[in-house]
């Protein structure tokens, strides 16, 4: 066996133990933590985890600066709700449309979006996203406009409807956790490193053969899939959906998000996701208590103080800082000989 080979069999098995052990944990905490609000936090870590992957794959390793996520997160929400709800469909028939229609809208708007570079790339995305956020909000006979669109049915199993934040919890976190298989399986191919080829430098890329807008126009499509499946499961838990659900504050969090975690790790993804939104709740407990003036400016000023510290210490993102942590320790060959010992 090749040394290369040998390389990539380890890798593999890595792999596969992280899948693994983040299974378990997401299948365990229901059993110490079954508490409604705790139980609703972290279906919501799920549901953003979803877009916020698709971010790391668009911008981590194509290096392509996105503001736009939310409204493919909200194309996915506004299909499901507007096929189940208005028209009776099926609500997974819903999801898989509004994510093939999401897909398409991709395709299209990819080829001249990715002739702009840098600042101007993101300044298109900011831009589709204010245009797909306008439409959302005037096209009232649909969408419901600015007051939302209620009644969206929830998703069913077995002709049963999903109704507990338990089961919603299970259903969110297998979509994730297909989510990161798929992304893991991309980045460790050979569509994954002409990914990082072409983050790395363009030219050299195009010299290797590389179809450089080939690669970007399918990883744009791979970001919009994940972010529409997303807000459809956002819009069949909440069973309402309103143009704030996808506007540029989602977008912005969805990159802190995945800046937080670290754009170049697919694992970073639930990390920074749950970072920042454990962040934001407890500082909505805890800052109160600490000032009588706790709301508005002195929860913004803590927070943003937090994610500065985080992002000093660990510019690579949270998942850079454990995996460091974690080899410092020799915690991955503590693990290999309690396998061996196993067997």
């Amino acid at each position: 066996m090749t040394a290369q080979a040998l390389y990539a069999r380890l890798q593999s098995r890595r792999r596969l133990v992280a899948i693994v052990l983040f299974a378990l944990l997401v299948g365990t905490i229901p059993l110490w933590l079954n508490t409604p609000y705790a139980l609703s936090t972290l279906i919501f870590v799920g549901i953003y985890t979803i877009p916020t992957i698709g971010l790391c794959l668009l911008m981590g390793y194509a290096g392509q600066i996105s503001l736009g996520q939310a409204a493919f997160f909200g194309l996915g929400a506004y299909g499901s709700a507007i096929l189940s709800g208005r028209f009776g469909w099926s609500p997974w028939l819903a999801m898989i449309a509004s994510a093939l229609g999401t897909g398409v809208i991709a395709a299209l708007i990819g080829s001249p979006i990715f002739r702009l570079r840098s600042h101007y790339l993101a300044m298109g995305t900011l831009a589709f996203g204010a245009i797909v956020h306008i439409v959302f909000t005037e096209w009232k006979e649909y969408t419901g406009g600015s007051t939302g669109l209620p009644g969206i049915p929830r998703l069913t199993i077995a002709g049963m409807p999903i109704k507990t934040d338990l089961a919603y919890y299970y259903l969110v976190w297998l979509f994730v956790l297909l989510a990161l298989i798929i992304a893991l399986n991309i980045v460790n191919s050979r569509f994954g490193r002409a990914l990082r080829a072409i983050r790395d430098s363009e030219p050299a890329a195009q010299s290797l053969g590389i179809d450089i807008s080939s690669y970007k126009l399918q990883t744009l499509v791979t970001s919009a899939l994940y972010a529409s499946v997303a807000g459809s499961l956002y819009a069949h838990y909440m069973i309402f959906v309103s143009p704030a659900a996808a506007d540029l504050d989602l977008s912005i969090r969805l990159v802190l998000m995945a800046a937080v975690g670290g754009l170049a790790s697919i694992w970073g993804a639930p990390f920074g996701t749950a970072a920042v939104l454990l962040l934001t709740t407890a500082l909505r407990e805890i800052v109160p208590l600490i000032t009588a003036y706790g709301s508005g400016e002195y929860q913004i000023i803590a927070y943003g103080t937090l994610l500065v510290v985080i992002m000093i210490f660990m510019p690579e993102g949270l998942i850079a800082g454990i995996r460091r942590a974690w080899q410092s320790t020799g915690g991955w060959e503590r693990l290999q000989r309690l396998l061996r010992r196993g067997r």
